[in-house]
Order: structure tokens, then C-alpha cells, then sequence
């Protein structure tokens, strides 16, 4: 059986294929009958699939984290892709390629720790390249920093995902170091890329995306520096001054008690790092919004319930004619002439050769709008 993916599913696919049951919930409709809605996914992304037929039956046969055959039509539901089951069956894990379901990093795992190696030794201050080479000596630590997702469901959510948004933030730190020289770089780049250091143990990331039982009654951020205090104990007079500021800016980077920080932001580093951070969470999260809903024709996103409001994805459909052959060129030489015009172009000039017939078309009815 070929594997089909969730990005290949189109609208009225009649389909049979494995999936990996990510969330699973069987709850009541309206006229008393059971029905079954599972999230299933691969490594492309996730679909809702729905059971109303034998649903308590059905969920009987099956567990969240299993893999299951599942037979059914995709339909579209207020812009959502979505599979009716018809049949499911669990599906022995011996015969499955783990590879195919979970999804991961554009960045390969070389590629990722290759860089990270690059922003350590760019680290001036010699205590605190000391800091971060011990983690880059830690086998065992490196390698569930760089297979770990950077949350369950809100960004990066994928294997390498903790490793490639620390990178991006530490990015964004020494970009902005150059435009406030008064940070102290090497200390706001230890922050970028220990910041979410806790996740290596907060998130289970085996099978599908969930927590650990420490990861639900400690959190990241009292693991992080759990996991900080432990590296900096090893290194002889590490200045206790600065394993304060670093430990700050652990407990310090979800910005407001509201977001769960234990400490709110006291030093320019602090502040800075609460900023990248949000800045690189939020634009991943919202553009991986936007492509999970590449297959609708809306211009518009589906709602995000976590961000309160749709995106405007614009409109991506090709223009008529626009894969006949010379067309597209025709049209860049228009807008390369146009754009090569001088700006003393008068306006008459402009105009000349245009059609002024303003009024050959009947006018379109005019129409409302819902914000």
C-alpha cells in the first residue's frame, strides 16, 4: 500500500492509506449518537478525520499514538481539509517507517549542529564559551537538543524544531546587537540558545508531540535552569555575578506572569531576548497557519483560536493565460518600461496610448463585506 501524505489530500480523494493518531475523542451529537474525531498526522502535517458510524465500537480498537489504516473520502469544512472514515483498522508497528510521520526540520541534523558549533566559538568571553562547549561535549544532551520539537503544537513543531528556532533567536541577537551596541552580546547569545534548553526533557517527541511528567509539573523553564546550575557547577570560579544574569534570562524570557515567566525581564539582555523570542515563535506559528491551509481558495486563513483572528494569506491563483508562452515576458518588458520612465513624465504623456473608455463594461453590483 503507497503511502499518501496529508499534503497530497485534494478534495473528494477517495483514499486508503496509514496515519498516526495524534488525539482521538468520542463524544455525543445532538440526537444522542456517538461519534468519533481523530487527529491523524504524518510527517506533512495533520488532518481531522471523523467516524459516525460504529464510533463506540471503532474506539475500542485503537489508542492514541498507534498507527491505523484508515479508509475514507476528504472533504473541505469551513476550510479545512477533512477525512469521512469509512473503515479503520490498527496497524502493527513492525511494518511502519517512523520517518514518514513525524514531521521534521528543512534543516538536516548535521547542518543545524554545524552552526550551532560556529555561534559558540564566535563567543568572546572565555567562561562563557566554556559554558556552552561542556553542552556541546554532552553526547547525550546534543542529541535530544537537536531531535527535540520547540512545542507540542504552538511553533516549530517538528523534530530539529528546538534546535533551528534557539538558532533563528540567536540570529535575531546578534542582529539586534548591532543596533543596540550597549547588550552585552555574548550574554544575550548564551540566553538565545539556552533559553528553551529545558524542553529536552519537558517534551516527549518518541511517537507524536506530548509532555513528560516533568515537563507537566516542573515546566521548561525550571528545568532549563536546573539543567544550567548542573553545566556552570563544573566549570572552577565561573563569576557568580554571571550565572545570575544567565539564569534570568531563563526565568525571565516568557515576559509577563501572565505567560507563565517566574520572573519578569530586569536587565536590557532580558528584555531583548523576551522580544526575539515572541518575534520568532509567533511568525513561525502564523506562517505554519498559513500553509496548513494552502488547499482552500480563500485568500483567508481558517480562524486560530490561540491568536483570535484569521490571516490573510492573499491570493495565489495564477492570472489567465499566464502559462502561455511569452506572456509573462510581455509583461515584465511592460512593467520594466514603465518603471524606467522618467518621474518629469506628465501626466498626459503618461496617459497616451491608454484607453479612456471608462464605460464599455456594465458596472459590477456592488456587494458587502463582513469584517
Amino acid at each position: 500500500m503507497n503511502k499518501i501524505f496529508v499534503d497530497q489530500i485534494k478534495e473528494r480523494d477517495q483514499l486508503k492509506t496509514v496515519f498516526l493518531v495524534r488525539d482521538k475523542n468520542l463524544a455525543m451529537a445532538k440526537n444522542g449518537k456517538p461519534y468519533l474525531t481523530l487527529k491523524l498526522m504524518d510527517r506533512t502535517g495533520e488532518i481531522e478525520g471523523r467516524i459516525w458510524d460504529n464510533a463506540d465500537y471503532i474506539a475500542g480498537l485503537f489508542d492514541k499514538d498507534d498507527f491505523v489504516v484508515v479508509q475514507g473520502k476528504a472533504s473541505l469544512y469551513l476550510g479545512k481539509m477533512q477525512l469521512i472514515i469509512q473503515s479503520l483498522e490498527k496497524m502493527d508497528e513492525e511494518g511502519v517507517d517512523l520517518a514518514a510521520f513525524l514531521p521534521v526540520s528543512r534543516f538536516s541534523t548535521d547542518e543545524l549542529q554545524a552552526k550551532l558549533k560556529e555561534k559558540v566559538a564566535s563567543i568572546q568571553q572565555s567562561h562563557f564559551r566554556q559554558l556552552m562547549e561542556l553542552f556541546l561535549a554532552d553526547a547525550e544532551f546534543l542529541s535530544m537538543y537537536s531531535a527535540a520539537p520547540a512545542a507540542k503544537s504552538m511553533h516549530h513543531v517538528f523534530l530539529g524544531g528546538l534546535l533551528e528556532h534557539s538558532l533563528s533567536v540567536a540570529d535575531l541577537a546578534e542582529d539586534i546587537c548591532k543596533r543596540y551596541p550597549e547588550l552585552n552580546r555574548d550574554l544575550l547569545l548564551l540566553g538565545a540558545l539556552l533559553h528553551d534548553v529545558g524542553k529536552v526533557v519537558e517534551l516527549s517527541y518518541q511517537r507524536s508531540f506530548g509532555y513528560t511528567d516533568e515537563g507537566k509539573l516542573l515546566g521548561h523553564i525550571i528545568l532549563g535552569v536546573e539543567i544550567l546550575d548542573t553545566k556552570i557547577r563544573q566549570i572552577k570560579q565561573f563569576p557568580p555575578r554571571d550565572a545570575m544574569l544567565i539564569k534570568h534570562l531563563l526565568l525571565s524570557h516568557h515576559g509577563q506572569y501572565d505567560y507563565g515567566s517566574p520572573k519578569r525581564p530586569k536587565t536590557l539582555e532580558a528584555v531583548a531576548l523576551n522580544f526575539i523570542d515572541d518575534l520568532d515563535s509567533k511568525m513561525n506559528g502564523v506562517q505554519s497557519h498559513i500553509d496548513k491551509s494552502s488547499a482552500s481558495d480563500s485568500p483567508w486563513t481558517p480562524y486560530h483560536r490561540l491568536y483570535d483572528r484569521y490571516f490573510y494569506r492573499g491570493i495565489n491563483k495564477t492570472e489567465p493565460n499566464s502559462d502561455k508562452p511569452g506572456v509573462n515576458e510581455a509583461k515584465k518588458l511592460d512593467r520594466t518600461k514603465k518603471k524606467d520612465e522618467p518621474f518629469g513624465a506628465s501626466f498626459r504623456e503618461r496617459l497616451h496610448g491608454e484607453s479612456l473608455d471608462l464605460f464599455s463594461a456594465k458596472p459590477k453590483e456592488e456587494t458587502s463585506h463582513d469584517d
